[in-house]
């Protein structure tokens, strides 16, 4: 396990994102023995404007006004971050030129706000661990000069059309790093293309909170749905259409409108769209808080992954799969690349007609000595199991 260290962490997601997310969990984890330093993404001005309403925004504002560095300690040995200074917004800008020398403006001020938070807390000799942040990070190597830096691929964001350079620079940071981790097997493949220190180190599951013994109680509205459909059916995570196949969804409800379809969480513009709103089976409960979620998974009958198969989802690694078999849950997903990694455990599926037959298999199969097979199969994917895996990795490279 890895013990007394400094780490600094930056990444994409913020500290309290409400799904959940990698980064966070293994700061939390690995700030039982060590000192951590998580810092949340510097705001860009477009950011700024088109969030300006929300509190955080305005907590931002005050803190920068006040000089005052905005950091925060939530638990013993961990430290949130927030930089105080303001990024230019360049990802839609074409020019090579001109985007690397907006960026190598917006990677010095970035690391300019770390440094302070670094100073302030006394880190020496600190590792730098870097979630999928490839444009603000670029420069951290350089600036803030760390015994170690690590590269935490864990999603392939090159192949959202959002990133304009992607590709490059991800690239520039891949090479720099002296240790790259991913979270599946496709991404260390791509990655040793780059970087032969590359190291699969799979992730964990956050197991005190996805356990059967969190299920509380849901609001009449939800559990009445047992009484009028014969089996629950359910979903938990961003319902974002460049991952999930909304034409999967389609299809399953119009097939078994006995069926009640559940999706846990926010929409993006197309879901919000979508002919789904329009089938009486199809509920969308909107975001919840991830404490709450637990209770949901445990409510459904079956726990879905109807994932499109493209560059985006083919080496995703889905956080959500070991939390549905923490909870004892029958789970069924598109067949992927990534997705291989549960073969045994989660019916995985190769088109539509075969998705709804193994739902079916799914529930007729399903029993508690299954349930406590997928519960220990899941236990093993804790976080404390991840961090030992990525302290292996550190070890092996400093041979």
């Amino acid at each position: 396990m890895l013990k007394n260290r400094d780490i600094v962490i930056t990444g994409l997601q913020p500290w309290n994102f409400s799904l959940g997310s990698n980064i966070a969990n293994i700061a939390k984890t690995l700030s039982k023995h060590n000192r951590v330093l998580f810092v949340n993404y510097a705001f860009d001005r477009f950011t700024l404007w088109r969030i300006k309403n929300e509190k955080r925004i305005q907590a931002f504002k005050n803190f920068r006004q006040s000089g005052q560095l905005q950091l925060e300690n939530p638990n013993p040995g961990l430290w949130v971050f927030t930089p105080g200074t303001i990024l230019e917004s360049i990802n839609q800008i074409t020019s090579e030129t001109i985007f690397d020398f907006l960026n190598k403006i917006n990677g010095n001020r970035f690391a300019r706000e770390i440094q302070k938070a670094i100073n302030q807390l006394h880190f020496k000799d600190f590792y730098l661990f870097t979630d999928n942040d490839f444009y603000r990070s670029l420069y951290l190597k350089e600036r803030l000069k760390p015994s170690l830096f690590i590269y935490y691929l864990r999603d392939n964001m090159i192949a959202i059309d959002y990133w304009k350079h992607g590709k490059r620079i991800e690239q520039t940071i891949i090479k720099k790093a002296d240790l790259v981790m991913t979270n599946s097997e496709y991404l260390a493949t791509y990655a040793r293309t780059v970087n032969p220190n590359t190291k699969f180190v799979g992730q964990g599951c956050d197991l005190e909170l996805y356990c059967p013994e969190n299920i509380g109680l849901l609001t009449e509205e939800v559990t009445r749905i047992k009484n009028e459909y014969k089996l629950v059916v359910g979903y938990v995570g961003a319902l974002k259409s460049i991952r999930i196949d909304l034409e999967l969804l389609s299809f399953l409800s119009s097939q078994k409108p006995e069926w009640a379809f559940l999706l846990v969480g926010p929409e993006d513009t197309q879901f919000q769209k979508s002919s789904l709103h329009t089938q009486k089976n199809v509920i969308f409960l909107g975001t919840k808080n991830e404490n709450e979620l637990p209770s949901y998974i445990g409510f459904f009958d079956i726990a879905i992954n109807p994932q499109k198969i493209n560059d985006v989802t083919r080496g995703n690694y889905p956080r959500k799969i070991d939390e549905y078999l923490a909870m004892g849950k029958p789970v069924v997903a598109t067949r992927t690349e990534a997705m291989e990694f549960f073969t045994g455990q989660v019916y995985l599926a190769g088109n539509y007609t075969e998705f709804l037959s193994m739902i079916e298999k799914a529930a007729m199969e399903n029993d508690d000595l299954r349930s406590e097979s997928r519960i220990r199969y899941a236990s093993q994917h804790s976080w404390e199991n991840n961090i030992e895996e990525i302290d292996r990795a550190i070890q092996e490279i400093k041979k």
